[in-house]
């Protein structure tokens, strides 16, 4: 979820009285030298994303839902990931859809790995990359603009040290990018790791009302709540585990809906194939 991976520094034990807290100033320069993007650290690594939405009634209570499960595979340099579904509603998709599917998928990443071979087409892949990681640095920047960060305590999570952070916007915050403006409308709790400065857990919750499309696609109401959670992978890598969210949307412009999501990642393996061409599952690290 895009707003979520750029509020990163945005239950648990309290901490010892007689630990004192890191300096904040050290603690977050440490902490903006490890950020990345999710979809970068990702991208060496094959898993399973089972994405589940809910409609709510009035009261909040889910109606009905949809599960779909899928495995995600790295794609070559400037192309999309491979999401390959393999379930849906607890059903598993039917061997020969899948065959299809990686055959039609298989074609793709050979024609456009021949179009890498060409020097320009790889120029223009690299730029891509380093435009999107530029766009990822300001917004990261725009944090600590936007935002008046307060350690508040040490807690654990899953038995290990994290900080607790706050973070309140500035009333006269003058962000630089489009996702610091977005930004201006949350608040944010923020648990990140003592040890390596990775984040653990955010909470993001909306301080306004927030139209999207004029008010006619989606909508996310004053008090929303969203969450974000990784894990330290193989003791290597955070990679995200969870990620809730809810929202209202409208249906042929007309139709109001609630909805609420929950995706939650797993099975991460290392990619060990030198193309995406091949989409049985990789060897799991030792």
């Amino acid at each position: 979820m895009r707003l979520a991976s750029l509020t990163l520094l945005l239950y648990a034990t309290l901490a010892t009285p007689d630990r004192p807290l890191p300096d904040f100033a050290t603690f977050a320069a440490q902490v903006k030298q490890h950020l990345a993007t999710d979809e970068e650290r990702q991208s060496g690594y094959t898993f399973t994303e089972r994405r589940t939405q809910q409609r709510l009634d009035a009261s909040g209570r889910a109606t009905d839902d949809s599960v779909k499960v899928f495995e995600i595979y790295p794609g070559l340099p400037g192309q999309d990931r491979y999401r390959r579904l393999i379930e849906e509603d607890g059903k598993r998709i039917p061997a020969d859809v899948l065959a299809k599917q990686d055959a039609a998928r298989r074609k793709d990443v050979e024609a456009y790995a021949r179009t890498l071979t060409a020097g320009p087409e790889r120029e223009k892949a690299v730029r891509s990359q380093e435009k999107d990681r530029k766009r990822y640095t300001a917004a990261v920047d725009d944090v600590f603009r936007v935002y008046d960060i307060k350690v508040v305590r040490r807690e654990t999570i899953d038995g290990r040290d994290t900080i607790l952070a706050t973070l309140t916007p500035k009333p006269d915050a003058r962000p630089l990018t489009d996702d610091g403006k977005m930004m201006r409308h949350f608040s944010a709790r923020a648990w990140i790791s003592e040890s390596d400065y990775e984040l653990a857990r955010v909470e993001v919750e909306a301080i306004d009302t927030l139209s999207f499309g004029l008010g006619l696609l989606a909508r996310v109401h004053k008090g929303t709540v969203a969450t974000y959670q990784r894990r330290k992978v193989n003791d290597e890598v955070w990679l995200p585990e969870k990620v809730t969210w809810t929202a209202s949307a409208r249906v042929m412009l007309v139709k109001s809906l609630r909805l609420r999501g929950v995706s939650e990642f797993s099975n991460y393996r290392k990619f060990t194939v030198d193309t995406a061409t091949t989409f049985s599952r990789p060897v799991a690290e030792p």
